[in-house]
């Protein structure tokens, strides 16, 4: 067994290309955190996010002999991470409040003076203000005011089903219309190593 230091990572990559399972092994414990960490950020989805990173992993072994990492292994592995996320959230498989936390984490976060939230936060609140009256109605009360399904039912005379199925709309739509642009700018800034 060859011998190398901890943050050796390209000789941990030689011995990973000569077939060595304990140079994946190293790699694996040495990262595995920080990569389920940075996917979970954005999925919120503990079982995606553990299959992705398998399925990262499985991948530099399987491909081991014909890899080449012109960046440093960390950013490699990270950018694996950030394109299977966006693969998971472009396909839909992801959970339906997926857009609602990264809004509120652009709302929120420290960094809304940065130019790329705002103009983030912008182009959500110009999709929401394309939404049908009603349905914009229901998901600013929701999403602005923080009010409960009933709450908003009793405030403008419908059912919560009906509260429901305004807010489901407005996800699909804010999803949909999002699409690529804002997944790729948040797994951008949300995956930052």
């Amino acid at each position: 067994m060859h011998l190398l230091p901890q943050s050796d990572d390209e000789g941990l990559l030689t011995l990973l290309q000569e077939g060595h399972e304990y140079a994946l092994a190293r790699i694996y414990k040495k990262y595995w955190d920080r990569l389920y960490l940075s996917a979970h950020a954005i999925l919120k989805d503990s079982q995606a996010c553990e299959d992705i990173i398998q399925e990262i992993f499985l991948k530099l072994w399987l491909n081991r002999e014909v890899i080449s990492i012109e960046t440093s292994l960390p950013a490699y592995l990270h950018a694996s991470v950030r394109y299977a996320v966006f693969r998971q959230i472009r396909s839909g498989r992801v959970r339906e409040d997926i857009f609602d936390h990264l809004y509120e984490r652009i709302q929120a976060g420290s960094d809304y003076d940065n130019i790329e939230y705002k103009e983030l936060a912008q182009q959500i609140n110009d999709l929401v203000d394309r939404l049908p009256d009603k349905c914009r109605a229901v998901y600013k009360l929701s999403r602005e005011q923080h009010l409960s399904h009933k709450e908003i039912a009793l405030q403008m005379n419908i059912s919560p089903k009906t509260v429901e199925n305004h807010l489901t709309k407005a996800l699909s739509f804010l999803r949909v219309s999002l699409g690529q642009v804002l997944t790729i700018e948040l797994l951008c800034t949300f995956f930052k190593d």
